[in-house]
């Protein structure tokens, strides 16, 4: 009998990393933070690259960091990525908030974030709006292109509505799927093999 093997290797699909696109980490990256991730980049020059996990939700929550918000409803933070984990970063589809940086169309990073508790405080949407994150991931110049060159990630380009959903759990299971049947034989693939 003979296995196509192929199947299993991972073939870059040729689209370039930029600004607004997504990572999606190949299944077999061993990996707490970057294993079945979907990696939003929030910025790509030739310096480097710095992008937010927006896939793992910490078991932590804005309220118990911003005590302001101790008496609403829940509002989850996510681990954007090993990088600078003491500090707070937000993606969001609020267009009027100063100083806030346009990573796509109708999204945007950071900005006022005085004006982002007065919004929240004033009992204004936070689901599918606004999402927190503690940290980043980075690469230095080349790192990433490199890291693609040896198949670790897809790249691919998603909705906003996808971005900011409020279910994170299949997001990277359906990232994946959406790129073709071979990518969706990976989604399938058990996170641990030998537990199969």
């Amino acid at each position: 009998m003979n296995i196509n093997l192929d199947i299993f290797k991972i073939q870059s699909n040729n689209v370039l990393p930029s600004r607004g696109k997504i990572l999606i980490s190949e299944p077999f990256l061993r990996d707490a933070t970057f294993g079945r991730s979907v990696i939003l980049l929030v910025d790509h020059t030739e310096e480097g690259t710095m992008g937010l996990v927006i896939n793992k939700q910490l078991p932590l929550l804005l309220n118990d960091v911003v005590m302001e918000f101790k008496y609403l409803d829940e509002i989850p933070l996510y681990k954007g990525g090993p990088v600078a984990t003491d500090t707070l970063f937000y993606l969001h589809t609020l267009e009027k908030i100063p100083g806030s940086i346009p990573v796509s169309k109708g999204l945007f990073l950071n900005g006022d974030f005085e004006e982002i508790k007065k919004y929240i405080l004033q009992g204004n949407k936070v689901n599918e709006c606004i999402r927190f994150f503690l940290g980043y991931s980075g690469w230095e110049s080349n790192q990433l292109h490199s890291e693609i060159k040896e198949n670790t990630w897809l790249v691919s380009e998603e909705e906003n509505s996808y971005l900011m959903r409020n279910d994170t759990k299949d997001m990277w299971k359906e990232a994946l799927e959406k790129l073709g049947s071979k990518y969706e034989t990976w989604s399938r693939f058990p996170q641990v093999p030998t537990l199969n």
